[in-house]
């Protein structure tokens, strides 16, 4: 049974949120939703998740989970929020752990910092199957861009999160702690063995120079045929090696040390101080 599904683009941080459900009046997943935030003011919004809730709801849906690919850079998670207005699950890969390890220890949280996988209420192993009503849903751990990154197949739909872009822009970089470039291309030659119109379905969409609308569905016989990092006839060694090159080049996702300090703890912000008030660390001279 293959899925409905609404997607909604924030041209502010370029990432796509899905509304995944088996029928109006059904059960649903949010994939990958986003809290706004401002990092002049430090201030969140909820339009983003707003919209998206408000799709849910018009359907008549009982939204079950928010699924995370995994701890994002790029945007602040609404997976908290939505979870405060729904009582639905969060779940994401289960070596989510060893990212709340690592941003534990860049950013010195102490003891009080998640490393267990908690606040997620559910930790995905590879190869896990779970129904979402109607639909079953299968995770694919595809490691490479952080170390916890999986996917989610839904009939002939996979979540792929930020492992690959629309085939003009490629693929994700590997350059954030616990990336490793061999580890995505092992990942992407995972998700390409999939039958070719398998659809997939992106986390992100950064139009190249030539194409002015955002995109975030591709087959997989369109990405193995002309992904510009990693098409049919890409060695592991060629992608490895191109992938260090342009990791060189790219500057931090603005919202990266907001983001990472917030996602590992499933979209909660840092426990309040004695003031009431929560505060993003900011390392200086660590990255």
């Amino acid at each position: 049974m293959n899925p409905i599904i609404d997607s909604f683009y924030d041209p502010a941080t370029w990432t796509v949120t899905h509304l995944v459900y088996d029928h109006p009046g059904g059960v649903a997943a949010i994939i990958d939703p986003v809290l706004d935030f401002d990092p002049r003011s430090g201030r969140t919004r909820s339009d983003s998740a707003q919209q998206v809730l408000a799709a849910a709801r018009a359907l008549d849906l009982h939204v079950a989970w928010v699924l995370e690919t995994h701890a994002h850079a790029d945007h602040l998670s609404a997976a908290a929020w939505l979870k405060a207005q729904l009582g639905c699950s969060v779940g994401i890969g289960e070596r989510i752990r060893e990212v709340q390890h690592t941003f534990a220890g860049l950013f010195n949280l102490g003891d009080a910092a998640p490393r267990d996988g908690a606040p997620f209420d559910r930790l995905f192993a590879d190869g896990e199957i779970f129904a979402l009503g109607g639909l079953s849903v299968e995770v694919l751990a595809v490691p490479g861009h952080t170390p916890a990154d999986v996917a989610y197949r839904i009939g002939e739909h996979v979540f792929v999160g930020d492992t690959l872009f629309m085939p003009d822009v490629g693929t994700a970089r590997c350059d954030f702690p616990g990336g490793d470039a061999h580890q995505l291309y092992r990942s992407i030659r995972r998700l390409l063995a999939l039958p070719e119109s398998t659809q997939l379905m992106l986390c992100h969409d950064y139009p190249p120079a030539g194409r002015t609308e955002p995109a975030w569905m591709c087959t997989v016989a369109a990405q193995r045929a002309g992904n510009i990092h990693v098409h049919d006839g890409v060695d592991e060694a060629t992608f490895v090696e191109r992938r260090l090159a342009r990791d060189r080049t790219l500057d931090m996702p603005t919202l990266l040390l907001p983001s990472v300090q917030v996602n590992i703890r499933a979209g909660q912000l840092p426990p309040a101080e004695a003031n009431g008030v929560s505060y993003l660390k900011l390392p200086v001279n660590a990255l």
